[in-house]
């Protein structure tokens, strides 16, 4: 007799597996702490929140920053 549900257990929708550790829109933030880093001369300063480090110039030889 057959109730139209198949066999065993499948692995489709809603297993619970898929991107983990990222956003919603699948970004890579690195978050409010951390420091940005200047890749020319490898002067460091605290990040500051809501300002992204690439926006930001090295005081020291006026390269733009990277996270690090």
């Amino acid at each position: 007799m057959s109730n139209g549900r198949g066999i065993g257990r499948g692995a489709g929708a809603g297993a619970g597996r898929g991107q983990t550790g990222r956003g919603r829109m699948g970004g890579f933030a690195a978050g409010p702490g951390g420091e940005c880093v200047c890749p020319k001369c490898g002067y460091r300063m605290s990040h500051q929140i809501g300002i992204p480090c690439y926006q930001q110039k090295c005081p020291k030889c006026g390269s733009a920053m990277t996270r690090g």
